[in-house]
């Protein structure tokens, strides 16, 4: 792989990691929101990634990451008593998200540091490009 396939390995998973910490953030905006039935709060989603290898050689040499698309959550809304909500069902339930934001927030900061080690490689890809250039001087 040459230096400069770098920028763009890193360019993927930049692109990749900012569309995860979008999910995330949008999961922490609606953990608490609240609901009349279990079918119809929200349900967390989640990022698909897909490796992008290098279709020329054929050799399948990673070429970054792609975010696929995302998945549903498929565990069970929350269930919080609250007779006098007028949300509520005929049994005074009413139902919160499946998001645990404890687990949300240990997801952002596992984005955000893996976005920070992407940049800082491509910072220094650029610093043994720039040194590169300067030994024929």
């Amino acid at each position: 792989m040459s230096l400069m396939n770098v920028f763009g390995v890193s360019h993927s998973a930049l692109t990749a990691q900012s569309g995860r910490l979008n999910l995330i953030a949008e999961n922490l905006a609606n953990a608490e929101v609240q609901s009349g039935e279990p079918e119809t709060a929200y349900k967390g989603q989640y990022p698909l990634f897909r490796s992008v290898l290098q279709a020329q050689q054929g050799d399948g040499t990673g070429m970054g990451v792609k975010l696929e698309g995302t998945v549903e959550d498929t565990r069970p809304a929350r269930s919080s008593y609250e007779p006098g909500n007028p949300l509520a069902d005929d049994e005074g339930f009413v139902y919160l998200s499946n998001v645990n934001s404890v687990q949300e927030m240990a997801n952002m900061m596992q984005a955000t540091r893996s976005y920070q080690t992407n940049v800082e490689m491509m910072n220094t890809a650029k610093q043994l490009l720039m040194r590169t250039l300067t030994l024929g001087q």
